[in-house]
């Protein structure tokens, strides 16, 4: 429900649109993470155009096969059955490309780039949750919601600051540099992604059962392993707290920070330069990284508990958790959009 929320396609799901922006968000992430995860040396010799060219081959993949995997949904009536099936994937493929290319050309005139189209997507799908319950079933979901997204942007403007001794500065703004980091280091990546992975385990689950299916301890997490049961509410917690952690330090990397404090000649105030100075920062992107995960998760926890207690209604149980994608990616568009503005306003100057 959530991931489709986030990246899923239309409301019938058989449009040209089907598959939605799922591809190409997905394509570009896996991109970024695997950027951040090579040396600097290598990341400097990655260009624009190679990572491009590397998006546009994962996302056709993704298309592919999301695409085929889609056919299942679908109902054909037809003569020539196979060639209606290719003429529905192409047609798909087509469709994530478009998409694509709004994408890109948001990106290029606008703001957000895929953001926008992601914040859409939200919107719509918060819309359909709504009308699907009765009046009364909305209250505390949308109590929550306001919650929650008022958690989420308090995490998203709030941020540590570490003081930073620079030796090009020498007056009396020497003492108010620091290198900041934001309470909420990765943004809404986890919770978005959260769904995706916590299908790893159930698709597991329901593999082994299928193998072996009169072992009763497949048979008890295979059951269990639901976002109504307590089982599968602990693995989707433990789901987030690990892809906020990991992605905390492959986006920030320590190792990359520590490298360009060395070569410009800065450093943290009171903190040796090298082993010391990275140790320093692991250490606090951790601390910083687990207070957002138990803030963010707690919020999560609370709707799914909820839903399992019977309060909130299945349909509407995630609405919280959209809320906080929602008001994320909002926070990042309002200062995208405020930066360009500030810088519109320069203009005459240069």
């Amino acid at each position: 429900m959530l991931l489709e929320q986030s990246v899923g396609g239309d409301i019938y799901k058989c449009s040209v649109m089907a598959l939605g922006i799922s591809p190409y968000m997905i394509s570009s992430i896996l991109v970024q993470l695997i950027v951040a995860c090579r040396s600097k040396e290598a990341k400097a010799r990655t260009s624009a155009k190679k990572m491009n060219r590397l998006t546009v081959i994962i996302m056709l993949l993704l298309s592919v096969t999301l695409a085929i995997l889609r056919l299942d949904e679908l109902s054909f009536v037809a003569e020539q059955y196979p060639m209606m099936k290719l003429v529905a994937v192409l047609e798909m493929i087509t469709g994530a490309c478009i998409i694509m290319w709004l994408s890109g050309r948001n990106k290029r005139y606008g703001i957000g780039g895929q953001t926008a189209l992601i914040f859409v997507n939200i919107v719509d799908g918060i819309i359909i949750s709504l009308r699907s319950v009765d009046r009364s079933e909305v209250v505390m979901p949308i109590m929550l919601s306001v919650l929650a997204a008022l958690v989420m942007v308090f995490m998203e403007n709030s941020e540590k600051r570490i003081p930073v001794q620079r030796i090009s500065i020498h007056n009396i703004y020497a003492d108010k540099n620091y290198q900041a980091i934001k309470f909420n280091p990765v943004g809404v990546m986890p919770v978005m992604f959260t769904s995706a992975a916590y299908m790893i385990p159930t698709m597991l689950a329901g593999t082994l059962l299928r193998n072996m299916p009169d072992n009763y301890t497949v048979i008890w997490v295979n059951d269990n392993l639901e976002l109504s049961k307590p089982l599968g509410i602990a693995v989707y917690i433990c789901i987030f707290f690990l892809l906020n952690i990991t992605l905390s330090y492959l986006i920030i990397n320590p190792s990359d920070m520590t490298e360009q404090f060395l070569k410009s000649g800065d450093s943290l105030a009171g903190i040796h330069p090298g082993k010391d100075t990275k140790r320093y920062l692991m250490k606090h992107i951790f601390q910083i990284s687990i207070f957002s995960s138990i803030i963010l998760g707690g919020c999560i926890f609370a709707s799914l508990y909820l839903q399992m207690k019977g309060v909130l209604v299945g349909t509407v149980a995630m609405l919280p958790t959209s809320a906080m994608i929602l008001m994320g990616l909002w926070s990042n568009l309002y200062k995208e959009a405020e930066a360009v503005i500030h810088t519109d306003s320069y203009k005459t100057f240069i």
